[in-house]
C-alpha cells in the first residue's frame, strides 16, 4: 500500500532539513582541528503490505539512514603512521642539534689547539716566566672548556629525559581519555551524530599518541579501538574501557627505556623513539669526550712526572680528574711544568722533557680526535636532517590527502546549501499541490 502524496513530501522535507542543519554544521566547523565533515545518507522508504498485488507501485518517500563522516581508514592510518615517522625524525634531529652545540661552542678543540701552541712558545725560553704562566692558563682553559662541554652535554641530557618524561604523560593522558571515548561508543547509536562525534575525537586521540609513540590500531564494529605500541604483536595500551600505563626508566648512561603496564616496550617510531635516538647519541658523544680528556690527562701526566720543573724538583701532575666533568689542573705555578729532564738542576735550559711531552700529545692528537668528533656529529646532524626533510614531506602529502577527503571545501558546502534548499522547497510545494488537489476533490459537486 503506497503512502499518500502529503507523507511523501513530508518525509523530503525532513531529509532536506537534516541535510541542511549538517551542512550548516560543515561550515561552522570548518576550521575545527580534527573535524571530520559529514553527509547526509539517504535510503527509499519502501512500504511492503500483504495486501498489495504484485506488480503494485509501493511509494513512501525518503528516509535518513544516518550521518556519515567522509574519512577514509586507510588514509587516517597513513597520516598516522607517516606523522609518527617524522616526529621521531624531528625529535632526533632537535636532539643532536643541541648535542652538536653543546660541544662546538664550548671551544674545545679551540683549547686544546691553544694549549699545543702555548706550550711551543714555551720551547723558545723554557725559564721566561711569562711563557711559563701562559702555558699555564692554557692548562687550565683547556681543563674548563672540558669541563663546559660535559656540563652543557649533561644539560642536554636533562632536558632531553624532562621532554620524553612529559612526553610519557601525555601518552597517559591521550590513553585514558581514548578509553573513556570508546566506552561512550559503545553506548551511542550506530550513524548518529553522537556516534560521529565520538568517532572524530577518538581519530584526533589516534593521531595525537602516534606523535610520540608508534601505535597499530584495530577497530571494532562500534568503532571503539584497541591500541598497541611498538608494532601489531607489542603490548596493549588501550584496550575497551582499560588503558595500561607507559613508564620511562633512565639507564646509568643516561639513555632511557620503557614499559607498559610492567613489560618491555620498544618504540621505533614517534617523538618519544626519536628523543631516545638522540639521548644514545649523547650517550656515545660523552663517552668520546672523556675519552679524549681522559687522554690529556694521562699523556700530559706521564710525561710531567718524568721531568723535572724550573726549582729542579721532580715534575708533578698537571691535571688531575679521569673525565671531561672532573678534569682540572694540579699544578699552582707556571714554574712547576716540567721541560727539563728529571735530574735537570734549578733554572735549566733543556727543554728535552718538554719536547717529549709536545711529542706525546702530538701522538695522541687530542685535537684530530676532538676535530673527529665535531665532524661525526655534524655528519650525522646533516644526514638525519635530510632524512627529516623527506619524512615531513611524506608525512604532509598524506595530510593533504585526507584533508582533500575529510576536510570542509567551503565552495561545496555552499553549493550544497542551495540544493538542500531547493528540495526543501520543492517538498514543500509537493505538499502544497496534495493540498490544493485535496481541496479540488472535495469541491466536486
Amino acid at each position: 500500500m503506497a503512502a499518500d502524496l502529503l507523507t511523501i513530501a513530508r518525509s523530503g522535507t525532513r531529509a532536506a532539513k537534516a541535510a541542511l542543519d549538517v551542512t550548516a554544521q560543515n561550515i561552522t566547523n570548518a576550521s575545527s582541528a580534527g573535524y571530520v565533515r559529514r553527509s547526509v545518507s539517504l535510503a527509499e522508504l519502501g512500504v511492503n503490505s500483504v495486501l498489495s498485488q504484485p506488480g503494485a507501485i509501493n511509494l513512501a518517500g525518503v528516509r535518513i539512514a544516518g550521518i556519515v563522516r567522509n574519512a577514509d581508514m586507510f588514509r587516517q592510518s597513513e597520516v598516522r603512521r607517516t606523522g609518527s615517522d617524522a616526529a621521531r625524525a624531528g625529535a632526533e634531529v632537535q636532539g643532536l642539534q643541541n648535542i652538536e652545540s653543546a660541544v662546538e661552542q664550548t671551544g674545545v678543540y679551540d683549547a686544546i689547539v691553544d694549549f699545543e701552541a702555548a706550550l711551543k712558545q714555551l720551547l723558545s725560553d723554557p725559564t721566561d716566566g711569562s711563557l711559563r704562566a701562559s702555558a699555564l692558563e692554557q692548562a687550565r682553559t683547556l681543563a674548563q672548556t672540558f669541563n663546559t662541554a660535559a656540563s652543557s652535554l649533561d644539560a642536554v641530557g636533562e632536558g632531553l629525559r624532562f621532554e620524553a618524561q612529559d612526553a610519557v604523560g601525555s601518552v597517559n593522558t591521550t590513553a585514558a581519555e581514548l578509553a573513556r571515548v570508546n566506552l561512550r561508543l559503545g553506548r551511542a547509536s550506530d550513524a548518529s551524530s553522537d556516534q560521529t562525534s565520538l568517532l572524530d575525537q577518538r581519530d584526533s586521540l589516534l593521531e595525537k599518541l602516534s606523535g610520540q609513540v608508534d601505535i597499530s590500531t584495530t577497530f571494532a564494529a562500534d568503532g571503539s579501538v584497541q591500541v598497541r605500541i611498538g608494532g601489531s604483536g607489542g603490548p596493549s595500551l588501550v584496550n575497551g574501557g582499560s588503558a595500561a600505563t607507559l613508564a620511562m626508566t633512565v639507564d646509568a648512561d643516561g639513555t632511557i627505556a620503557f614499559t607498559l603496564g610492567g613489560a618491555a616496550a620498544t618504540l621505533s617510531s614517534g617523538a618519544l623513539a626519536g628523543k631516545g635516538q638522540a639521548l644514545t647519541e649523547l650517550a656515545g658523544v660523552r663517552e668520546q669526550l672523556d675519552a679524549i680528556a681522559a687522554g690529556v690527562i694521562s699523556t700530559l701526566n706521564t710525561a710531567q712526572v718524568a721531568g723535572a720543573d724550573l726549582t729542579g724538583a721532580a715534575g708533578q701532575p698537571l691535571l688531575s680528574g679521569s673525565g671531561a666533568a672532573d678534569i682540572a689542573l694540579a699544578l699552582t705555578s707556571g714554574s712547576q711544568i716540567a721541560t727539563a729532564p728529571a735530574g735537570s738542576g734549578a733554572n735549566s735550559r733543556d727543554t728535552s722533557n718538554l719536547v717529549a711531552m709536545r711529542a706525546a700529545l702530538e701522538s695522541a692528537d687530542p685535537a684530530r680526535a676532538m676535530d673527529g668528533l665535531l665532524f661525526g656529529i655534524s655528519s650525522a646532524v646533516a644526514g638525519r636532517t635530510v632524512t627529516r626533510n623527506a619524512l615531513e614531506s611524506i608525512a604532509g602529502t598524506a595530510k593533504v590527502a585526507l584533508q582533500a577527503q575529510a576536510g570542509v571545501d567551503l565552495d561545496e558546502e555552499a553549493l550544497n546549501l542551495t540544493r538542500f534548499q531547493q528540495a526543501f522547497q520543492a517538498s514543500g510545494r509537493i505538499m502544497q499541490v496534495a493540498s490544493d488537489i485535496f481541496d479540488s476533490i472535495l469541491a466536486i459537486r
